[in-house]
């Protein structure tokens, strides 16, 4: 039995494994530019971000219709109930699929088919958060949030992704004022190519709850300080920080400086077909390579629903977070943490 935990850094197109990949573009009609699902793999040998969103956004091609979307969304869920996830929230990236000509509309109702299914097919409640990337125009992310107010009763929060180095924040303050005013929870990406300003920039211009990766929190000490007095949480990505060069090494990975800094860390999975693992995957994985014991382990699982969105049901965080505390490493399968 696996560790309970919630993930809060998870891109559901990065959950697109080479095998489902292969059978949409047959049922859609896309010819993808690999042999077989094995030449695919070895593509996602990336030399950085860049590198890995060229094929991240390229294989979207085959993500078409409401089922596809709803295909995706369950398949994750699966997986990641298998490895103990029992609260998820997944971004989806509208501009992406829009830019396609596939409607807000398709990707909002077959993602959300799946998650309302989630809690009696898999165990997962869920939560949505739409992300902006950051690399388009502050335009067209107001545009984007324009189209999907006749769908906020689905979505819970907006959130700021893609290539980081020279898109600062700032850029989006005024969608993030107008995502506000329509009752949007906010986090975004910040710290993980760009500077530790670009943290304090999510922080004091958008406004944001959470930071999404913050490794580079660690170069300014007030900082630091700061996300520690206002336990601010952290959605570190340690795969992805290897796979994308952030760190050469997991073994170099930062996390327990982070934590015996005090930082409200949390461990999630990212893109998890594209980085090597899922989020019990992820757990194992930091626990083997940083000597992490079973209450450094407790302790990010308590941070991740502490930190999640579940102000509206708080008993259910309460009943997981006992769930944490009661857990027994001793049963715990160590293929799946």
């Amino acid at each position: 039995m696996p560790l309970p935990k919630a993930e809060l850094h998870l891109h559901i197109e990065g959950t697109l494994e080479p095998e489902l990949a292969f059978a949409l573009a047959a049922r859609n009609g896309v010819t993808l530019p690999y042999e077989d699902t094995a030449e695919l793999r070895r593509a996602y040998l990336f030399q950085d971000l860049q590198s890995f969103l060229d094929l991240y956004y390229g294989l979207m091609a085959v993500l078409r219709t409401e089922d596809d979307f709803a295909e995706l969304a369950d398949a994750y869920l699966a997986r990641a109930a298998a490895q103990g996830v029992r609260h998820a929230e997944i971004f989806f990236d509208p501009q992406a699929h829009t830019a396609r000509g596939v409607p807000l509309a398709t990707v909002v109702a077959g993602l959300t088919r799946a998650l309302d299914a989630a809690p009696e097919r898999h165990g997962v409640s869920t939560r949505l958060i739409m992300c902006f990337l950051r690399d388009l125009s502050a335009e067209s992310a107001m545009e984007t949030l324009r189209a999907a107010r006749p769908h906020l009763d689905r979505i819970t929060a907006v959130g700021l992704d893609s290539a980081e180095a020279g898109h600062p924040p700032a850029k989006f303050k005024e969608v993030y004022e107008a995502a506000a005013a329509l009752g949007l929870r906010r986090v975004a990406h910040a710290g993980e190519e760009g500077p530790p300003s670009y943290i304090r920039e999510a922080l004091d211009v958008l406004g944001v709850e959470r930071i999404d990766h913050g490794l580079r929190c660690l170069e300014d000490t007030e900082l630091v300080d700061r996300l520690v007095r206002d336990r601010t949480p952290l959605t570190l990505c340690p795969l992805s920080n290897v796979r994308l060069r952030a760190v050469d090494t997991l073994a170099d990975h930062p996390l327990p400086r982070m934590m015996d800094a005090g930082l409200l860390c949390t461990v999630n999975s990212d893109d998890p077909a594209y980085f090597g693992g899922y989020a019990g995957d992820t757990f194992h994985a930091v626990r083997e390579a940083l000597d992490l014991g079973p209450e450094r382990l407790r302790e990010l699982a308590r941070n991740s629903f502490l930190a999640a969105f579940l102000d509206d049901d708080e008993e259910r965080r309460a009943r997981l977070i006992a769930e944490v505390d009661a857990y027994d490493f001793a049963t715990e399968d160590t293929a799946t943490g």
